[in-house]
């Protein structure tokens, strides 16, 4: 009964899903632009102690429930912790209304082919076991397209879609993320491309299977309209990719059926320094302003 609620939400689209899912090569960065510089920890555990730390704030901040917030992409280390007392996954969905995923890619590969495959996951059968137990709905991964390249954009689709395959049999509901990097020149026919290889890649899946997708916000308004109706796809989110806030929010706004999954963008303006009083009505706007624009389709 709960998954099948939790699909229902996440079917609905009537707000967004955040992305708390910063890794440890991206946690320096996120404390960084929160206030917490590099000198203030001297252990890879205090550096995630801090930022679960941050994590937690932003979650039991009264605006972040699921009447706008629709679901959250946990880190593995949030994953394990707790918030309030509560593990974070039960925390999320029983005291807010919020879906839990987590982040399952352990990194990407150098450069070949204009595109970063994802690094080998030998451990994703027992992770998602860990997830299932823990409460998890769906789970997350993330590659990158760096140059329009027909046969580097099918080996990602391929790949995301063969570990998709694995997540799905063990009941989750797996994120595919091919995200397109926003500062290459062929960003608009590498969204071509990128469209024309999901779309083959969903018409294999068996019926009644469901995928979701996180996409870069496209050059072209509706560029990827087309997949917000196909009947594998339960919903498509967006990436803030490196685009600011005001920037994300006015393409996320054009694009009809897809809602935000920010990360960086959910996050700016927040700072450890703050009252409790100054970070809830920072993120309150931010929250109210990132709802709007993924419900303005």
């Amino acid at each position: 009964m709960t998954k099948t609620r939790q699909a229902e939400k996440i079917r609905a689209g009537n707000g967004f899903v955040a992305a708390l899912d910063q890794s440890g090569g991206s946690t320096p960065k996120a404390l960084a632009l929160y206030g917490v510089d590099e000198d203030a920890y001297t252990s890879e555990v205090e550096m995630f102690d801090l930022i679960h730390a941050m994590r937690a704030r932003i979650a039991q901040a009264p605006d972040f429930n699921g009447d706008k917030v629709i679901g959250a992409i946990l880190f593995e280390m949030t994953m394990d912790r707790l918030i309030d007392g509560k593990p974070s996954a039960a925390y999320l969905w029983q005291e807010r209304g919020v879906v839990p995923f987590l982040k399952v890619d352990k990194g990407l590969e150098d450069l070949v082919d204009g595109v970063r495959l994802m690094k080998p996951m030998p451990e994703m059968d027992a992770l998602c076991i860990r997830a299932v137990d823990a409460g998890i709905f769906g789970t997350k991964m993330r590659s990158v397209i760096d140059a329009a390249s027909r046969s580097g954009i099918e080996a990602i689709v391929a790949q995301q879609f063969e570990i998709g395959r694995q997540i799905l049999a063990h009941g989750l509901i797996p994120i595919i993320e091919p995200e397109v990097t926003i500062t290459i020149d062929d960003k608009a026919e590498a969204e071509t491309l990128l469209l024309e290889a999901l779309k083959r890649h969903l018409d294999t899946l068996p019926a009644e299977t469901e995928v979701m997708l996180k996409l870069t916000l496209p050059e072209e308004a509706g560029r990827y309209e087309a997949l917000t109706r196909h009947p594998a796809v339960l919903g498509v989110v967006a990436l803030s990719g490196g685009y600011s806030r005001d920037e994300a929010n006015r393409r996320l706004a054009q694009n009809a059926g897809i809602v935000a999954s920010f990360s960086r963008a959910l996050t700016e303006g927040l700072s450890a320094g703050q009252s409790d009083a100054e970070f809830n009505k920072t993120i309150g706007a931010t929250i109210n302003s990132i709802h709007a624009a993924s419900v303005a389709g």
